[in-house]
């Protein structure tokens, strides 16, 4: 994002207009239409070990796409395929700068800021291979907002506190410091092999609390209300709903 955009933004008025209360705005995706989303897994050491899964030597990336971006009170919508419906609070980095082969001392240079995101997988879909897309990639299934928070406002990503509250109890809790891979690790990473395009967003994995770990397992229903909040950033509201069974 263009410093003369952002001071725009926060001095400039549209020519002949009145400000607008924010109560009164609807609010989408900060990028609607990312041109690649790359989501992490088992990037918390506490959700690898509640998953029973080992810390990962390496990041494990796996695609979602623009079909699954909501905003902002947009509804969850589960299908009848899936039974499992899980929710996860991730700090979503949007790209800002083409990033190649980009160093890790280098690589937050190429972060236009960062956003809250909810990656809502099926769980009972993404475990029926070793490939998770067929739970990842659902429509509706990843809510992102309420807006986007530039670096300059968030110099140091790796020290945020993060959680999720489903109908007002909060299931995670946790701060960005206990990621296995940070940001710009993972953003070196990721360029080593793929070219990170403007408006591209990474979801960088989730802390420990998710639904399928609790005894008994907590899964996402009509009618159910999640929240995902982010020091710094602010906090996501999404109502769940059910897709009516096709006839």
């Amino acid at each position: 994002m263009g410093r003369d955009l952002v001071a725009y933004l926060e001095t400039g008025r549209a020519q002949g207009g009145e400000p607008v209360p924010l109560e009164r705005l609807r609010l989408r995706a900060p990028v609607p239409r990312p041109g690649k989303v790359v989501g992490i897994g088992l990037n918390y050491r506490d959700h690898a070990a509640e998953s029973g899964q080992p810390i990962p030597e390496t990041p494990i990336l796996f695609p979602k796409f623009a079909n699954s971006v909501i905003g902002p009170g947009e509804p969850i919508v589960i299908p009848p395929e899936t039974r499992q419906a899980d929710y996860e609070a991730e700090l979503g980095v949007v790209i800002g700068r083409r990033a190649r082969r980009v160093s890790e001392a280098r690589a937050l240079e190429h972060v236009a800021g960062y956003t809250c995101v909810n990656d809502v997988s099926a769980r009972d879909l993404q475990f029926l291979s070793s490939q998770w897309m067929a739970g990842k990639a659902i429509d509706t299934f990843l809510p992102c907002g309420p807006w986007l928070v530039t670096t300059e406002e968030i110099p140091d990503p790796q020290d945020l506190a993060i959680s999720l509250r489903l109908n007002g109890e909060t299931m995670q809790a946790s701060r960005t410091s206990q990621m296995v891979f940070g940001v710009a690790e993972l953003i070196a990473w990721i360029s080593r092999t793929m070219t990170l395009e403007p408006g591209d967003l990474i979801a960088t994995g989730t802390p420990p609390g998710v639904g399928f770990a609790r005894t008994p397992p907590v899964w996402l229903r009509e009618g159910d209300l999640v929240t995902v909040e982010i020091e710094g950033i602010g906090a996501l509201t999404n109502p769940v709903r059910a897709e009516p069974t096709p006839p």
